[in-house]
Parts: C-alpha cells; sequence; structure tokens
C-alpha cells in the first residue's frame, strides 16, 4: 500500500509555530551568485520573510559564505557543524535553506543536522499550498507540489526494496514501490493538467465576453508585499486580503473601477513575483497570470522604500518575459506591448533625501511614473487619470448612422466612447436614424466593430 497521499498532505513539511533557523548560502565559486545581484543582507531578510509567512518561529538566521559547492551536502562539514550547533543552541526544529537542494542533498542535511530540511522552492510550496482559496489554486499548488515530489520520494521511502508482480520465470521483478508512487504521481499530473486546461478554456471565454462587452483591463503586477493588494481595496473599495506578508495574494481578484474618460474598467489584483520564483510554479500558475497577458494597462507596483527595489523590478520584468508577457519598457523593437505604468508605492515611508532622490529619477523616466501611498491614499486620483489618458490618448472622432431601433449598438457608443453629438435624422428609405460623433480609441472602434 503507497504511503504517498495528493492534496493537502503532499504538503505538511512544516508545522505553524515550529522553530526554524534560517540559512541564505552566499556562494562565491567562480563569480557565482546566489540567483541575483541581490545584496546578501536583503536575501536573508527575504527568507526569513518567507519563514514568518507561514507561521514559523525564527529561532536565528544566518548567511553562510560557500567557495566550493559540495554535491552530497552543498556546505562543508565544518559549517554543517556550526549549523547544527546552531539549532540546538536555538531548539530549532527545521532548518530552511534559501536556496535550491537537490534530494541527496536535503536528505544527507537532514540526516546530519538531526532535523527536518527544506528549501525555497519547499517553503514557497507550503506557502501557496496554505494561501490558496480557490479550486483553481489548489489544482495549481498541488501541480506545483506533486512536480516537487515526483523527484524526491527517495526522501520518504524505507521500504523502497520491496517489489510488486511476479518473480523469476513467472514474470520478471514487477515494478518497485517508488516506481508505483512515481506512476500514480505522473497520472495525478496528468488529471491535474487536464482540468487547469479547462480552467484556461473557461478563462479564456470569459475574457472573450469581456472583449465583447468590452470594458479595457488593468493589471496590477510586483513583487510580492509591495503593496498590490492594500492598492487594489484603495482603488476599489474591496476587502480583499492585505497584510504585510509575503505572497498574501494568490488568487486573482477582479472588480469594476471607473476612469476619468472610461465609463468602467476591470482592475485585476494578481499573485506577487519573487527572485528565483520556483520553476514549477512559474509553470502551474501561467493560467492564473493569463489576465495578465489580457491587459490594456499594466500598473507595476514597487515598493520604493525597499532598498532592494531596483532589483525587484528587475525580477518582475524577467519574470514577465518568461511568462511571455510584453510591456512597454521604452524599446523601440515593434513589439506589440501593453503600455505600463510604474507606481511608486510607499512614498510616505521615504525622508526628504531619498524622496527627493526619487522625483529626479521621475522626471528622467521614459514611462509614466506615479508616486503614491496606498496607505493613505496619495496620488491615487493621479494614478486613475495617468491610466486614463493611456486608455483613451490614441482616441479619434468617428461617425455613425445607426437605425434608431439599434439600441444595443447606440448604448456601447454612450458607455465606451465620447459622444460629440447625437442627433436623430431621417434614413434614405425614409426609416429613423441616428447620427452619432463620437471619439473611440482603435480597441474600442475594433470592438464595436465586432458587436
Amino acid at each position: 500500500m503507497s504511503q504517498f497521499q495528493f492534496g493537502e498532505e503532499t504538503a505538511g513539511e512544516v508545522s505553524r509555530g515550529a522553530r526554524a533557523l534560517v540559512v541564505c548560502p552566499e556562494i562565491r565559486a567562480r563569480g557565482a551568485a546566489n540567483g541575483l545581484s541581490v545584496d546578501p543582507a536583503a536575501r536573508l531578510e527575504e527568507a526569513k520573510g518567507l519563514a514568518l509567512a507561514i507561521g514559523l518561529v525564527i529561532a536565528d538566521a544566518c548567511l553562510v559564505p560557500i567557495r566550493d559547492i559540495r554535491p552530497g551536502t552543498l556546505f562543508g562539514e565544518g559549517q554543517i557543524a556550526n549549523l547544527r550547533g546552531m539549532a540546538e543552541a536555538g531548539e530549532a526544529e527545521l532548518v530552511v535553506v534559501d536556496g535550491a537542494l537537490s534530494a541527496i542533498q536535503q536528505r544527507n542535511l537532514e540526516e546530519k543536522l538531526g532535523r527536518k530540511v527544506i528549501d525555497r522552492t519547499g517553503l514557497i510550496l507550503e506557502i501557496f499550498g496554505e494561501r490558496a482559496a480557490t479550486a483553481e489554486g489548489r489544482l495549481q499548488v498541488e501541480l506545483a507540489h506533486l512536480d516537487y515530489q515526483a523527484g524526491r520520494l527517495v526522501r520518504s521511502w524505507t521500504h523502497l526494496e520491496r517489489q510488486r508482480g511476479g518473480f523469476g520465470f513467472l514474470g520478471g521483478p514487477g515494478e518497485t514501490q517508488i516506481e508505483a508512487d512515481r506512476r500514480l504521481i505522473r497520472d495525478r499530473m496528468a488529471r491535474i493538467r487536464r482540468e487547469l486546461e479547462q480552467v484556461r478554456r473557461t478563462r479564456g471565454l470569459h475574457r472573450e465576453r469581456r472583449g465583447k462587452a468590452p470594458w479595457p483591463v488593468l493589471a496590477l503586477v510586483g513583487y510580492t508585499n509591495a503593496g498590490k493588494s492594500t492598492l487594489f481595496n484603495r482603488l476599489t473599495g474591496a476587502d480583499v486580503m492585505a497584510q504585510d506578508l509575503l505572497f498574501a495574494t494568490l488568487d486573482p481578484t477582479m472588480r469594476a473601477i471607473r476612469l476619468p474618460g472610461v465609463d468602467k474598467a476591470i482592475l485585476s489584483d494578481t499573485v506577487g513575483f519573487i527572485s528565483d520564483l520556483p520553476t514549477q510554479l512559474v509553470a502551474a500558475f501561467r493560467a492564473t497570470l493569463e489576465e495578465v497577458t489580457a491587459a490594456d494597462v499594466i500598473l507595476h507596483v514597487r515598493d520604493m522604500a525597499n532598498p532592494d527595489a531596483a532589483q525587484q523590478k528587475a525580477q518582475v520584468l524577467a519574470v514577465l518575459t518568461e511568462l511571455g508577457i510584453g510591456v512597454d519598457d521604452g524599446a523601440d523593437d515593434g513589439a506589440p506591448r501593453a503600455p505600463l505604468i510604474e507606481v511608486w508605492n510607499k512614498c510616505d515611508l521615504l525622508d526628504a533625501g531619498r524622496a527627493a532622490e526619487l522625483e529626479g529619477q521621475a522626471l528622467a523616466a521614459d514611462l509614466p511614473v506615479v508616486r503614491v501611498s496606498a496607505l493613505t491614499g496619495a496620488g491615487c486620483d493621479e494614478l486613475l487619470a495617468t491610466a486614463g489618458r493611456l486608455l483613451t490618448g490614441d482616441a479619434r472622432e468617428c461617425q455613425f448612422r445607426l437605425d434608431a431601433a439599434d439600441g444595443q449598438r447606440i448604448a456601447w457608443l454612450h458607455a465606451h466612447g465620447e459622444v460629440l453629438a447625437d442627433e436623430a435624422v431621417e434614413g434614405t428609405d425614409g426609416q429613423p436614424q441616428r447620427a452619432i460623433a463620437v471619439r473611440l480609441t482603435p480597441r474600442e472602434l475594433g470592438r464595436f466593430s465586432r458587436l
């Protein structure tokens, strides 16, 4: 009987309230970096934030410089001894390694440290598993977790020598227990992918319906904990979970808002990005982030009070590129891109010197920049006005003669364009018509032509 279980039981690597030692490897060998050119101290703080996000108690945290990577343990024997001492002194039940560990490294470290060990990918998967609220989100987390666990079954097994099936001339050795469980995982992953494909089709139908409605879509993107959900709540009056935690939002939320010159728009809140986002999650959450691909304007929310704001921006743009989402970043290569507004959040937390420095950067920026405080609401009106100008900036005057009985299209023009004139006239066949002059963007004109 297989010990492997699916769903929520595939997680369970950590327990809320457990004491943890957080270790951030600082790889220096052959000029390697620990993922990005991020300050090691900032990377350690982020790792502690991830641990706190899952409810762990930080017993201790440290940077460990690594000159030569050990294939079996990552760390050297002396470093492992020091880590064991720190774990014992802090009574840590769990060791969190802020980096990617192979299955063998994870198993060997658990044996040498005498404690459960979890790497960065496993920790992020734990957070996602706890926060996913919708059926779709839970499917995505389970798929990512199964993908992660598929190569790590060796960690959990003490009976891998057991085999099923015949023996000798009766049919061969059969399949080992681990092979059977890998097959179960593959089957389960295939079923989840089919369900997620249905989710993608459903989302596609919803987007197609919105395209016919149609209202422009604004998508909030940004590094985790940049303040996207707080800004979303401020702009829409919604009550989305907004806490000072990494990955407070996982499932996408959409609400209607009004913009200057735009009768109605849809604002979408999305999952936050992070450096070294596990590849399993990039693939599994593509369906969720597909909402960004349909956006008319992308609002990149940045935490300007964070000293690593520049590196976080680079990470967000890198993930967007990986997902195939083009943004108008000033490059002139002819590729179709969604306009992007940089939303510089948490400006109320800046000192005078930093605020003046950012003022100069905003004036020199190629992209629209709006400084806001999602907490106080400062700058939000300017943000809405900027988004409205982007959506209507290329509008031009169009003339239409419609049957007076064509209420649907007449109402659509009044709802989605700036009507300059609307007069009752008589058609060539003597039937009543309406002569309408209206300002429409090329996108809106295309939508109207499909009605």
